[in-house]
Protein backbone atom coordinates (compact mmCIF):
# COMPACT_ATOMS: atom_id res chain seq x y z
CA UNK A 1 0.00 0.00 0.00
CA UNK A 2 2.77 2.25 0.56
CA UNK A 3 3.76 2.69 -2.82
CA UNK A 4 0.53 4.60 -4.01
CA UNK A 5 0.28 6.49 -1.28
CA UNK A 6 3.55 7.66 -1.60
CA UNK A 7 2.88 8.10 -5.71
CA UNK A 8 -0.31 9.59 -5.28
CA UNK A 9 0.21 12.29 -2.02
CA UNK A 10 2.43 14.86 -3.59
CA UNK A 11 -0.52 15.57 -6.17
CA UNK A 12 -3.10 14.99 -3.92
CA UNK A 13 -1.61 18.11 -1.78
CA UNK A 14 -1.23 19.62 -4.81
CA UNK A 15 -5.11 19.45 -5.97
CA UNK A 16 -6.11 20.50 -2.14
CA UNK A 17 -3.89 23.77 -2.17
CA UNK A 18 -5.44 24.75 -5.41
CA UNK A 19 -8.65 24.44 -3.66
CA UNK A 20 -7.76 26.16 -0.51
CA UNK A 21 -4.49 27.74 -1.10
CA UNK A 22 -2.41 28.79 1.81
CA UNK A 23 -2.10 32.02 0.99
CA UNK A 24 -5.63 34.10 0.67
CA UNK A 25 -5.95 37.09 -1.91
CA UNK A 26 -8.58 38.92 -3.02
CA UNK A 27 -8.99 37.54 -6.14
CA UNK A 28 -9.20 34.60 -5.20
CA UNK A 29 -11.63 35.11 -2.43
CA UNK A 30 -13.49 37.31 -5.17
CA UNK A 31 -13.37 33.94 -7.35
CA UNK A 32 -13.87 30.98 -5.29
CA UNK A 33 -16.97 32.47 -2.57
CA UNK A 34 -17.78 35.12 -5.01
CA UNK A 35 -17.84 38.53 -5.09
CA UNK A 36 -18.46 40.77 -1.53
CA UNK A 37 -20.67 43.19 -1.14
CA UNK A 38 -17.92 45.24 0.62
CA UNK A 39 -14.74 44.28 1.12
CA UNK A 40 -12.61 41.08 2.38
CA UNK A 41 -10.37 40.97 4.96
CA UNK A 42 -7.85 38.77 3.48
CA UNK A 43 -5.24 38.31 5.75
CA UNK A 44 -7.79 37.56 8.51
CA UNK A 45 -9.80 34.89 6.72
CA UNK A 46 -6.70 33.26 5.80
CA UNK A 47 -5.06 33.57 9.51
CA UNK A 48 -8.19 31.88 10.25
CA UNK A 49 -8.97 29.46 7.97
CA UNK A 50 -6.00 28.13 5.73
CA UNK A 51 -3.28 29.06 8.22
CA UNK A 52 -4.71 26.42 10.93
CA UNK A 53 -6.17 23.87 8.25
CA UNK A 54 -2.72 23.82 6.12
CA UNK A 55 -0.81 23.47 10.10
CA UNK A 56 -2.46 19.75 10.56
CA UNK A 57 -2.60 18.80 6.59
CA UNK A 58 1.27 19.55 6.94
CA UNK A 59 1.70 17.32 10.07
CA UNK A 60 1.45 14.02 7.97
CA UNK A 61 -1.74 12.30 7.41
CA UNK A 62 -1.49 9.43 4.24
CA UNK A 63 -4.44 10.72 2.15
CA UNK A 64 -5.30 7.09 1.59
CA UNK A 65 -9.39 8.18 1.27
CA UNK A 66 -8.01 10.14 -2.03
CA UNK A 67 -5.80 7.41 -3.22
CA UNK A 68 -8.39 4.69 -3.12
CA UNK A 69 -10.61 7.53 -5.18
CA UNK A 70 -7.88 6.98 -7.87
CA UNK A 71 -7.36 3.54 -7.43
CA UNK A 72 -11.26 2.79 -8.24
CA UNK A 73 -11.61 5.39 -11.50
CA UNK A 74 -8.25 3.92 -12.68
CA UNK A 75 -9.79 0.35 -12.43
CA UNK A 76 -12.82 1.51 -13.89
CA UNK A 77 -10.73 2.89 -17.25
CA UNK A 78 -11.06 6.16 -16.43
CA UNK A 79 -8.46 8.79 -16.43
CA UNK A 80 -6.92 9.64 -12.38
CA UNK A 81 -5.49 13.10 -13.54
CA UNK A 82 -8.96 14.14 -15.34
CA UNK A 83 -10.35 12.87 -11.85
CA UNK A 84 -8.07 14.05 -9.56
CA UNK A 85 -10.25 17.03 -8.63
CA UNK A 86 -12.96 14.78 -7.19
CA UNK A 87 -9.99 12.68 -5.28
CA UNK A 88 -9.83 15.58 -2.61
CA UNK A 89 -13.42 16.05 -1.61
CA UNK A 90 -13.40 12.83 1.24
CA UNK A 91 -9.92 14.61 2.03
CA UNK A 92 -10.91 17.43 2.58
CA UNK A 93 -14.11 16.29 4.37
CA UNK A 94 -11.86 14.12 6.63
CA UNK A 95 -9.85 16.97 8.13
CA UNK A 96 -12.97 18.92 9.06
CA UNK A 97 -14.12 16.10 11.22
CA UNK A 98 -10.74 15.76 12.98
CA UNK A 99 -10.66 19.51 13.59
CA UNK A 100 -14.24 19.44 15.04
CA UNK A 101 -13.94 15.84 16.98
CA UNK A 102 -10.78 17.35 18.71
CA UNK A 103 -12.67 19.99 19.96
CA UNK A 104 -15.56 17.79 21.19
CA UNK A 105 -13.28 15.21 22.39
CA UNK A 106 -10.84 18.26 24.42
CA UNK A 107 -7.96 15.75 22.35
CA UNK A 108 -4.54 17.57 23.39
CA UNK A 109 -2.67 16.23 20.67
CA UNK A 110 -3.07 15.54 17.17
CA UNK A 111 -0.34 13.80 14.55
CA UNK A 112 2.42 14.59 17.22
CA UNK A 113 1.52 18.13 17.89
CA UNK A 114 -0.88 20.23 19.74
CA UNK A 115 -4.77 19.70 18.10
CA UNK A 116 -5.77 22.81 16.38
CA UNK A 117 -8.29 24.11 18.78
CA UNK A 118 -5.37 24.35 21.94
CA UNK A 119 -3.11 26.05 18.90
CA UNK A 120 -5.28 28.64 17.99
CA UNK A 121 -8.26 28.39 19.82
CA UNK A 122 -11.99 26.89 19.58
CA UNK A 123 -13.09 29.73 17.63
CA UNK A 124 -11.19 29.43 15.15
CA UNK A 125 -10.78 25.05 15.07
CA UNK A 126 -15.06 24.95 14.39
CA UNK A 127 -14.75 27.93 11.98
CA UNK A 128 -11.90 26.05 10.20
CA UNK A 129 -13.27 22.50 10.50
CA UNK A 130 -16.69 23.19 9.81
CA UNK A 131 -15.67 24.91 6.91
CA UNK A 132 -14.14 22.03 5.22
CA UNK A 133 -17.69 20.34 5.03
CA UNK A 134 -18.70 23.37 2.23
CA UNK A 135 -15.68 23.58 0.14
CA UNK A 136 -15.85 20.42 -1.55
CA UNK A 137 -19.61 21.82 -2.06
CA UNK A 138 -17.29 24.10 -4.81
CA UNK A 139 -15.73 21.76 -6.73
CA UNK A 140 -19.05 19.93 -7.63
CA UNK A 141 -20.13 23.21 -8.66
CA UNK A 142 -16.75 24.40 -10.70
CA UNK A 143 -17.56 20.66 -12.41
CA UNK A 144 -14.07 20.09 -13.79
CA UNK A 145 -15.00 16.63 -14.93
CA UNK A 146 -17.63 18.48 -16.78
CA UNK A 147 -20.00 15.43 -15.41
CA UNK A 148 -23.92 15.50 -16.32
CA UNK A 149 -26.31 17.55 -14.66
CA UNK A 150 -27.77 14.22 -12.72
CA UNK A 151 -24.65 12.75 -12.52
CA UNK A 152 -24.05 16.18 -10.40
CA UNK A 153 -27.69 15.84 -8.67
CA UNK A 154 -26.62 12.25 -7.53
CA UNK A 155 -23.17 13.31 -6.12
CA UNK A 156 -24.92 16.31 -4.09
CA UNK A 157 -27.64 13.46 -2.71
CA UNK A 158 -25.00 10.99 -1.88
CA UNK A 159 -23.32 13.55 0.06
CA UNK A 160 -25.52 15.03 2.09
CA UNK A 161 -26.99 11.50 2.96
CA UNK A 162 -23.70 10.61 4.42
CA UNK A 163 -22.35 13.26 5.80
CA UNK A 164 -26.01 13.48 7.86
CA UNK A 165 -24.82 10.37 9.06
CA UNK A 166 -21.43 10.74 10.13
CA UNK A 167 -23.43 13.69 12.74
CA UNK A 168 -25.40 10.20 13.80
CA UNK A 169 -22.35 8.62 14.40
CA UNK A 170 -20.10 11.32 16.09
CA UNK A 171 -23.51 11.99 18.28
CA UNK A 172 -23.51 8.38 19.95
CA UNK A 173 -19.80 8.71 20.39
CA UNK A 174 -20.18 12.34 21.97
CA UNK A 175 -23.11 11.15 24.41
CA UNK A 176 -21.39 7.54 25.44
CA UNK A 177 -18.07 8.95 26.56
CA UNK A 178 -20.04 12.09 28.47
CA UNK A 179 -21.92 9.50 29.75
CA UNK A 180 -20.09 7.29 33.31
CA UNK A 181 -22.15 4.26 32.62
CA UNK A 182 -20.87 1.79 30.12
CA UNK A 183 -24.67 0.50 29.11
CA UNK A 184 -24.19 0.27 25.33
CA UNK A 185 -24.25 -3.61 23.11
CA UNK A 186 -21.55 -4.10 20.65
CA UNK A 187 -24.06 -4.15 17.77
CA UNK A 188 -24.79 -0.29 18.87
CA UNK A 189 -20.56 0.46 18.96
CA UNK A 190 -20.30 -1.17 15.32
CA UNK A 191 -23.12 1.23 14.13
CA UNK A 192 -21.77 4.14 15.45
CA UNK A 193 -18.15 3.35 13.95
CA UNK A 194 -20.34 2.66 10.48
CA UNK A 195 -21.90 6.09 10.90
CA UNK A 196 -18.47 8.05 12.07
CA UNK A 197 -16.24 6.54 10.16
CA UNK A 198 -17.48 4.61 7.76
CA UNK A 199 -19.77 6.63 5.95
CA UNK A 200 -16.41 8.95 5.17
CA UNK A 201 -15.34 5.71 3.42
CA UNK A 202 -18.95 5.22 1.55
CA UNK A 203 -18.17 8.54 0.31
CA UNK A 204 -15.18 7.43 -0.96
CA UNK A 205 -16.48 4.83 -3.12
CA UNK A 206 -19.26 6.22 -4.00
CA UNK A 207 -18.21 8.95 -5.35
CA UNK A 208 -15.54 6.84 -7.81
CA UNK A 209 -18.46 4.70 -8.78
CA UNK A 210 -20.85 8.01 -9.60
CA UNK A 211 -18.44 10.24 -11.30
CA UNK A 212 -17.69 7.04 -14.05
CA UNK A 213 -20.70 6.17 -14.30
CA UNK A 214 -21.18 2.90 -13.05
CA UNK A 215 -24.08 0.99 -12.25
CA UNK A 216 -26.18 0.98 -8.79
CA UNK A 217 -25.01 -2.34 -7.98
CA UNK A 218 -21.50 -1.52 -8.29
CA UNK A 219 -21.94 2.29 -6.52
CA UNK A 220 -23.79 -0.29 -3.67
CA UNK A 221 -20.92 -3.26 -3.55
CA UNK A 222 -17.91 -0.47 -3.26
CA UNK A 223 -20.39 1.56 -0.55
CA UNK A 224 -20.54 -2.04 1.36
CA UNK A 225 -16.71 -2.15 1.03
CA UNK A 226 -15.72 0.79 2.14
CA UNK A 227 -17.95 0.88 5.13
CA UNK A 228 -16.53 -2.36 6.09
CA UNK A 229 -12.81 -1.62 5.63
CA UNK A 230 -13.40 1.67 7.52
CA UNK A 231 -15.40 -0.16 10.35
CA UNK A 232 -12.51 -2.34 10.72
CA UNK A 233 -10.10 1.14 10.48
CA UNK A 234 -11.58 2.51 13.43
CA UNK A 235 -11.44 -0.70 16.08
CA UNK A 236 -7.31 -0.81 14.70
CA UNK A 237 -7.10 2.45 15.80
CA UNK A 238 -8.67 2.00 18.92
CA UNK A 239 -6.30 -1.03 19.21
CA UNK A 240 -3.61 1.06 18.58
CA UNK A 241 -4.17 3.72 21.27
CA UNK A 242 -4.16 0.94 23.22
CA UNK A 243 -0.58 -0.40 21.58
CA UNK A 244 1.18 2.78 21.69
CA UNK A 245 0.18 4.06 25.40
CA UNK A 246 1.90 0.65 26.63
CA UNK A 247 4.86 1.58 24.58
CA UNK A 248 5.82 5.32 25.55
CA UNK A 249 8.69 5.64 22.77
CA UNK A 250 6.08 4.84 20.01
CA UNK A 251 3.43 7.41 21.37
CA UNK A 252 4.85 10.34 19.44
CA UNK A 253 4.99 8.33 16.29
CA UNK A 254 1.00 7.54 16.38
CA UNK A 255 0.76 10.87 17.51
CA UNK A 256 -1.68 11.09 20.22
CA UNK A 257 -1.15 11.10 24.32
CA UNK A 258 -0.62 8.17 26.49
CA UNK A 259 -3.96 6.56 27.17
CA UNK A 260 -5.76 9.31 24.76
CA UNK A 261 -9.48 7.32 24.54
CA UNK A 262 -9.36 6.43 28.09
CA UNK A 263 -8.85 9.75 28.74
CA UNK A 264 -11.46 11.11 26.91
CA UNK A 265 -13.72 8.14 28.53
CA UNK A 266 -14.53 6.56 24.97
CA UNK A 267 -15.94 3.53 24.85
CA UNK A 268 -14.35 1.47 22.38
CA UNK A 269 -14.93 -2.50 21.07
CA UNK A 270 -12.38 -3.12 24.06
CA UNK A 271 -14.36 -1.60 26.97
CA UNK A 272 -17.59 -2.91 25.47
CA UNK A 273 -16.45 -6.31 25.76
CA UNK A 274 -14.28 -6.08 28.75
CA UNK A 275 -17.54 -4.66 30.86
CA UNK A 276 -19.64 -7.62 29.33
CA UNK A 277 -17.38 -10.03 30.68
CA UNK A 278 -15.39 -8.67 33.39
CA UNK A 279 -15.69 -9.51 36.87
CA UNK A 280 -18.25 -6.81 38.69
CA UNK A 281 -15.15 -5.39 40.63
CA UNK A 282 -12.88 -4.99 37.17
CA UNK A 283 -15.90 -3.64 35.38
CA UNK A 284 -16.74 -1.22 38.15
CA UNK A 285 -12.98 -0.30 38.30
CA UNK A 286 -12.62 0.33 34.22
CA UNK A 287 -15.80 2.11 34.26
CA UNK A 288 -14.60 4.50 37.20
CA UNK A 289 -11.51 4.88 35.17
CA UNK A 290 -13.21 6.29 31.91
CA UNK A 291 -15.68 8.18 34.19
CA UNK A 292 -12.86 10.49 35.83
CA UNK A 293 -12.07 14.21 34.54
CA UNK A 294 -8.65 13.81 35.26
CA UNK A 295 -7.25 10.80 34.38
CA UNK A 296 -3.21 9.75 34.95
CA UNK A 297 -1.20 7.98 32.72
CA UNK A 298 -1.04 5.35 35.66
CA UNK A 299 -4.71 5.59 35.51
CA UNK A 300 -4.84 4.69 31.91
CA UNK A 301 -2.64 2.02 32.08
CA UNK A 302 -4.07 0.71 34.76
CA UNK A 303 -7.59 0.31 32.30
CA UNK A 304 -5.47 -1.00 29.41
CA UNK A 305 -4.37 -3.77 31.89
CA UNK A 306 -8.17 -4.63 32.99
CA UNK A 307 -8.92 -4.87 29.07
CA UNK A 308 -5.83 -6.97 28.70
CA UNK A 309 -6.88 -9.50 31.37
CA UNK A 310 -10.24 -10.20 29.37
CA UNK A 311 -8.83 -10.72 26.32
CA UNK A 312 -10.55 -7.18 25.09
CA UNK A 313 -7.89 -6.49 22.97
CA UNK A 314 -6.89 -9.21 21.15
CA UNK A 315 -10.81 -9.43 20.81
CA UNK A 316 -10.81 -6.14 18.86
CA UNK A 317 -7.64 -7.30 16.89
CA UNK A 318 -9.76 -10.21 15.76
CA UNK A 319 -13.02 -8.74 15.51
CA UNK A 320 -11.24 -6.13 12.79
CA UNK A 321 -9.32 -8.78 10.83
CA UNK A 322 -12.64 -10.67 10.44
CA UNK A 323 -13.73 -7.51 8.84
CA UNK A 324 -11.10 -7.01 6.49
CA UNK A 325 -12.13 -10.91 5.19
CA UNK A 326 -15.89 -9.42 4.90
CA UNK A 327 -15.05 -6.80 2.44
CA UNK A 328 -13.28 -8.60 0.42
CA UNK A 329 -16.69 -10.23 -0.51
CA UNK A 330 -18.17 -7.12 -1.29
CA UNK A 331 -15.25 -6.62 -3.05
CA UNK A 332 -15.44 -9.37 -5.46
CA UNK A 333 -18.48 -7.64 -6.80
CA UNK A 334 -17.08 -4.60 -7.94
CA UNK A 335 -16.06 -4.93 -11.73
CA UNK A 336 -12.81 -3.65 -11.81
CA UNK A 337 -9.13 -5.08 -13.08
CA UNK A 338 -7.55 -7.66 -11.21
CA UNK A 339 -4.41 -5.14 -10.43
CA UNK A 340 -6.55 -2.66 -8.82
CA UNK A 341 -8.43 -5.33 -6.99
CA UNK A 342 -5.15 -6.55 -5.66
CA UNK A 343 -4.38 -3.24 -4.58
CA UNK A 344 -7.59 -2.51 -3.02
CA UNK A 345 -7.30 -6.22 -1.18
CA UNK A 346 -3.97 -4.78 -0.30
CA UNK A 347 -5.27 -1.78 0.97
CA UNK A 348 -7.85 -3.24 3.34
CA UNK A 349 -4.95 -5.35 5.00
CA UNK A 350 -3.08 -2.66 5.48
CA UNK A 351 -6.01 -0.83 7.46
CA UNK A 352 -4.98 -3.19 10.45
CA UNK A 353 -1.61 -4.37 10.01
CA UNK A 354 -0.32 -0.73 10.03
CA UNK A 355 1.43 0.78 13.08
CA UNK A 356 1.24 4.38 12.84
Amino acid sequence: MSDPLSEWRPAVDREIERVLPRALTQEYLRSFFGEGRYEYDAEAIEDALSVPVWDLLDRGGKRWRAVVFLMLVDGFGADPDELLPYAVIPEILHNGTIIVDDVEDEAEMRRGEEAIHRRYGQDIALNAGNALYFIPLKILERDPGDLPPETRLAVYEMLTYELNRTHLGQGMDIRWHNDDAVDITEAEYMEMSACKTGCLGRIVGRLAALVTGQSDETERALAEFMETVCIAFQISDDVLDVEHSVDPESTGEFGKAVGNDIKEGKKTLMVVHTVRNASDEDAARLTEILAADDTTDEEALEAIDIMQQYGSVEYARERALALVEESLDALHEVPVDEETRAELAAFAEYVVERDV
